[in-house]
């Protein structure tokens, strides 16, 4: 099936395959605005090489309990730089994997709108904005919402997903799922984004934060339904956060409302995010900037340079928020922006429990926070600021996880990530010579050397220590991005998801695209970054020493048409696999295959999610498993046995769809609207996945 080109195909300002409605609701217009990293930090072509490489810690797994990452930005490719050409590979030729875990029929590229998935599997919605997560919520009125029914309700824009079995309760698990954003012209008939009202302006702080909500399964399939229980819960930009860690109680992070600077109301643009061994959910706050309004009103050099660096909005926000709460205006709350933008932990267990914002992890555009647990205990949080040209990151716990999940156990474990050192990713090629930004793969294919550059340490009492020249401990945790800056971390295009295969250790990098990479005066192609222009995107592969500094690192992945000369498939033949276009998030099966998520595909055909191979002959095998509607991208992805589950974010967005004449009517089908909603496949007969 050859891609067919739609209305949200359309070219963005010379840009990306992604609706303008998307990027306008969902970063803030982040690809489209100047980037915000104008320091002198270091790119391959000005660091010098010889950094020693270490071995590869051979540590003990983290139990796996099914876990997924998502999107975030939106993408922004660039159609200008197009061939031209329709995507090419063994994509729906019948082609079974090799790999263990990866034997389907590929999903070919389409622009359908329907979850399209393998021969031989079926699927359903497990829940859809609007749904009741809590008993008693009203039954979802698309054009008679009220704030107090969305608090009740199952969120908007689903991006993580985590699945946590119940222990002892076969077939019964606990989903806990992250909403990224709000689209308010595709969830309002008739919306008025230079008035909205104050019942929207409530409603789509409703629709943000998290859900928690209990599924059960069948025996006999892989179907999962909700289902009322202890546990389910929505927290919404107007809950109740603890914020612990150097930042807590900063004067960075005070406020009129809370003069202790210990307690948020709210999180916001949660994107990917990750399980703990000890059973908890992180989540990340993403695009949080671009909710305040008027940075230009903040006139001390220091201050306004720091919103500067985050990308904090001058004139009004694209929402108004701003008119209802001043929490949202930095002329009237200048530290308010400062309380977002953490790592949040969540006891899904305890649903009277209060969340946590660690500031120990630092403060930028977390895509998530992702776990592995080193041989001696030691945890290790990775995060990437999905930013153009920002940063890769890591946190070493001081403590040591204690197993299993008792109260003793789950007290010790909920403190780890207040208690070691922040670093940041310094890399440097092995080719460098031979990197023109072409995407021309060097003799040897992509590799280099890295070194983590420590940041901040923080002690048993929360007090932080600064690692940076002429930064506090509190302006490290809080203007993260700037330590970065200082000590010449290497801008990457767009680090997004983080995965630690449970396997073997390797750790992979969904780095999404970057369509400045060599324009103007922007950082010029490296080799780790090695396209110009690239809107396509890479993932990148680290043999990490996790509880030290070095690393070696190759790329995966140079994504796109398969039939172009700046893509490779870790050496695997380029015509046997699926055409794959921005890496979003990542997740590992049972047998120690990758499985990609895309957001924004510039080939022109739906986003979605693929498998692949790691290891052996067929290292680099690439498969299309599923494709989402029209307009939406692939989130959260879980890959069990059983089941494959997904977030379908978005759906139905485009600059021509309206509320009255929408792109796409899934899942509910006929004339319905859109709803973004969490989707499971399995394959019939109860059969095991890619088996």
């Amino acid at each position: 099936m050859s891609p067919k080109p739609l209305a949200l195909f359309i070219k963005h300002d010379g840009q990306s395959a992604r609706a303008a409605l998307t990027c306008e609701y969902k970063c803030g217009n982040a690809c489209f605005h100047e980037v915000p990293n104008t320091s002198d930090g270091a790119y391959f072509g000005d660091i010098v090489a010889g950094l020693n490489r270490r071995g590869l810690i051979k540590g003990g797994a983290a139990v796996v309990l099914g876990v997924g990452a998502v999107s975030v930005l939106a993408a922004c490719g660039d159609d200008s730089s197009d061939t031209g050409s329709t995507p090419t590979g063994s994509a729906g030729t019948g082609t079974a994997g090799t790999g263990t875990g990866t034997g389907f029929t590929a999903v070919a590229p389409n622009t359908e709108d329907a979850l399209v998935i393998p021969e031989g599997y079926e699927q359903s919605v497990v829940i859809r904005w609007g749904d009741a997560v809590l008993e008693g919520a009203p039954a979802f009125d698309f054009d008679a919402q009220t704030a107090a029914a969305a608090a009740q309700q199952f969120g908007f824009n689903c991006d993580f997903a985590g699945l946590l079995p119940i222990e002892g309760q076969a077939d019964k698990f606990l989903l806990v799922v992250s909403h990224e954003y709000t689209t308010e012209p595709m969830m309002f008939r008739g919306y008025d984004s230079a008035a909205p009202t104050r019942e929207q302006f409530e409603i789509a702080l409703a629709g943000h934060g998290l859900s928690v909500v209990e599924v059960h399964g069948k025996s006999d399939s892989g179907e999962l339904k909700p289902a009322f229980g202890k546990y389910n819960r929505r927290l919404t930009a107007t809950s109740e956060f603890e914020v612990k860690g150097p930042a807590a109680g900063s004067d960075l992070l005070r406020t009129t409302a809370d003069p202790t600077g210990t307690k948020v109301l709210g999180t916001l643009n949660n994107c990917a995010g990750g399980v703990t061994p000890w059973g908890t959910v992180l989540s990340g706050e993403e695009n949080f900037n671009q909710y305040f309004a008027n940075a230009e009103t903040v006139t001390d050099p220091a201050g306004a340079a720091r919103l500067k660096r985050y990308g904090i909005p001058t004139g009004a926000s694209e929402r108004k928020w701003e008119t209802f709460d001043p929490r949202f205006d930095v002329a009237a709350e200048p530290n308010e922006v400062n309380r977002f933008g953490y790592i949040v932990e969540l006891n899904p267990w305890d649903a009277t429990s209060v969340p946590v914002k660690h500031t120990s992890l630092g403060r930028f555009k977390h895509e998530a926070a992702t776990i592995y647990v080193a041989g001696d205990g030691s945890v290790i949080a990775y995060s990437g600021d999905d930013e153009r040209f920002d940063y890769m990151y890591k946190f070493v716990s001081t403590k040591k996880v204690q197993p299993g999940m008792g109260a003793a156990s789950m007290r010790h474990n909920m403190t780890i990530l207040d208690e070691g050192t922040l670093y940041v990713a310094k890399l440097t090629g092995d080719h460098a010579d031979e990197i023109d930004g072409s995407g021309k793969v060097p003799d040897g294919g992509f590799t280099g050397k890295g070194q983590w550059i420590p940041l901040l340490e923080t002690g048993a009492d929360g007090k932080g220590k600064s690692l940076v020249d002429g930064m506090s401990a509190e302006e490290v945790a809080v203007f993260t991005r700037l330590a970065g800056d200082k000590v010449g971390a290497t801008k990457m295009d767009r680090p997004e998801d983080f995965e630690a295969n449970p396997k073997t250790g390797k750790v992979y990098v969904a780095l999404t695209n970057n369509t400045n990479r060599g324009k103007d005066d922007y950082p010029r192609a490296d080799e780790a970054n090695p396209r110009n222009l690239n809107k396509n995107g890479q993932v990148l592969e680290i043999a990490d020493d996790h509880t030290g500094t070095d690393f070696t690192w190759t790329l995966l992945l140079v994504c796109g048409d398969p039939a172009a000369a700046d893509t490779y498939f870790g050496g695997f033949d380029k015509s046997k696999v699926s055409p794959i276009s921005c890496p979003d998030n990542l997740a590992f099966d049972p047998h120690g295959n990758l499985w990609v998520s895309t957001d924004g595909n510039a080939l022109k055909s739906n986003d979605g999610l693929f498998s692949v191979i790691l290891d052996g002959p067929d290292r680099g095998e690439t498969k299309q498993f599923l494709t989402v509607p029209r307009g939406a991208e692939t989130c959260g992805p879980i890959v069990t046995e059983k089941h494959v589950i997904v977030c379908v974010q978005h759906p139905g967005e485009s600059d021509d769809a309206t509320v009255d004449k929408p792109l796409s009517n899934w899942p509910d089908g006929g004339s319905a609207q859109p709803r973004p909603s969490v989707a499971v496949v399995w394959k019939k007969n109860g059969g095991r996945i890619g088996v």
